[in-house]
C-alpha cells in the first residue's frame, strides 16, 4: 500500500512542480507569453472546451471510487486497482491544472488561472495519503 501510496504522491508533486516550472519559464521570459493573445476565436473555443472539461472532470475525481464497479474493484484487487483507479483520478485532475496554465500564459486569460486553480484545490479532496489508501479499499457497509 505504501508503494502505491508514493506512486500517486510522485504524480501530484510532479504536477505541481512541472506548473511551477511553467510558471517561472513564463513570468521569467523563457518562453513568450500572450502569442495567440489576438485570436479570440480560438480563445473563445478554448475556454469553452476547459469549461465543459472542469465541470466534467471534478465530479468525475471526486466520485469516482463511488461507482459500484470501481468500488467493488478496490475491494477485490485492493493495491492494483488502486493504482490503477487512483492514477486515473490524479491525472482527471492534473492534466487539465497543466492544460489551463499553459492556456493561460497563451492567451493571457484570467479564465484559465481560475479553472487551473480549482482543480488544484481539488487536489486536496484526492490526496493520497496511508489512511485514504487503506479505507479506499476496505469495503463499505
Amino acid at each position: 500500500m505504501q508503494k502505491t501510496k508514493n506512486i500517486l504522491l510522485c504524480t501530484l508533486w510532479g504536477t505541481i512542480f512541472a506548473a511551477v516550472l511553467l510558471v517561472v519559464f513564463y513570468e521569467f521570459s523563457l518562453w513568450e507569453s500572450g502569442t495567440l493573445a489576438e485570436s479570440k476565436k480560438i480563445e473563445f473555443i478554448c475556454a469553452v472546451g476547459m469549461e465543459l472539461v472542469a465541470l466534467s472532470s471534478i465530479p468525475l475525481a471526486l466520485r469516482l471510487f463511488k461507482f459500484k464497479k470501481i468500488a467493488n474493484d478496490l475491494t477485490t484487487r485492493k493495491e492494483k486497482a488502486l493504482l490503477m483507479w487512483g492514477m486515473l483520478r490524479m491525472l482527471v485532475l492534473c492534466v487539465p491544472v497543466l492544460c489551463n496554465l499553459v492556456l493561460y500564459y497563451l492567451f493571457l486569460n484570467p479564465t484559465f488561472m481560475y479553472l487551473a486553480l480549482i482543480h488544484a484545490i481539488c487536489l486536496m479532496f484526492v490526496y493520497p495519503t496511508i489512511d485514504r489508501c487503506v479505507a479506499e479499499t476496505t469495503p463499505q457497509t
